[in-house]
């Protein structure tokens, strides 16, 4: 929903202690603009480097870049570097552009950064309600309160909307919410029955699809194909056995569906970094209570 309440560009000039790493917010702003001469060119900026990040909540505006052009309209995002060979602009339409945007130094954000903007595009859609949103939106409310009065303020809700944004694009398809029903159901079959699981065919056949569909499907959602979405929840459990009984880890494998204590210990390593009984000992390891894998 649009609301003026906070317009107006307010920047950030602290003297960050160059020893220490923080977060360099430059600009943070909430704009309505209307006039065909609003134009920016990345090659032309002077201010850099700089990330922008630039949110529409009503309204439409061009982002154009190495070629492409985008229509950003409301829910609509565009992450740009500058300097960089981009544009963006009014188009000279009668509705004005209204946007939420950030400015921020590169470091140490830019691997970060490129990874979101990997996953994410350049022109993202992100809803209204989303927390990287809300936390943009906050952020710019901070600062039209004058709220944002040091270096540590500034560094904290630009690490917050940076982390929020990560989340949000790392999350994507692979949130369970979002997940097919033929996804959420082989989950709940595999959930239930981890320690007696049937190869990946049947699993197919059990739940009435062709092998090739479950595992493009699967993988696509979840990250990981069935197999290896076993092999996490098996090790999961195992590593509760682990802390809580004193069964021997030929048992521990046995009751978590493997066949072999020495293949459950080529699992176990691969996932955790440790052998079953460097685990249980504590020795090579903090004392974890629960692992978990993502």
């Amino acid at each position: 929903m649009s609301s003026t309440s906070g317009l107006g560009i307010y920047g950030f000039r602290f003297s960050e202690p160059e020893r220490l790493p923080l977060l360099n917010l430059f600009a943070a702003g909430h704009q309505i603009e209307q006039s065909p001469d609003y134009h920016w060119n990345g090659l032309e900026r002077s201010d850099g480097p700089l990330l922008l990040f630039q949110y529409t909540v009503a309204g439409t505006g061009i982002y154009e870049c190495d070629g492409e052009s985008f229509s950003i309209g409301p829910g609509r995002a565009f992450m740009a570097e500058i300097p960089g060979n981009h544009r963006y602009y009014h188009p000279g339409e009668a509705t004005p552009w209204e946007f939420y945007f950030l400015l921020f130094r590169p470091q140490p954000l830019l691997p970060l950064w490129n990874d979101i903007k990997g996953r994410l595009g350049t022109a993202p859609a992100l809803d209204p309600a989303s927390p990287p949103v809300r936390m943009l939106r906050d952020i710019v409310r901070e600062a039209h309160s004058g709220r944002i009065t040091d270096p540590y303020t500034a560094s904290s809700l630009l690490h917050q909307f940076m982390m929020e944004l990560g989340r949000h694009s790392s999350a994507g398809p692979r949130d369970p919410g979002r997940w097919p029903p033929a996804v959420r159901d082989c989950v709940r079959f595999i959930e239930a029955n981890y320690s007696s699981m049937i190869g990946q065919e049947q699993l197919a056949e059990k739940l009435g699809l062709s092998k090739f569909y479950l595992l493009r499907t699967f993988s696509k959602a979840v990250g990981v194909t069935p197999n290896e979405y076993v092999n996490r929840i098996r090790i999961e459990h195992a590593v509760e056995l682990l802390r809580t009984t004193d069964d021997s880890i030929e048992a521990i494998a046995a009751q978590v569906g493997y066949s072999t204590g020495s293949y459950f210990i080529k699992v176990f390593r691969k996932l955790t970094g440790h052998t079953p009984g460097a685990f249980r000992s504590g020795n090579s390891s903090l004392n974890y209570s629960r692992l978990f894998f993502s």
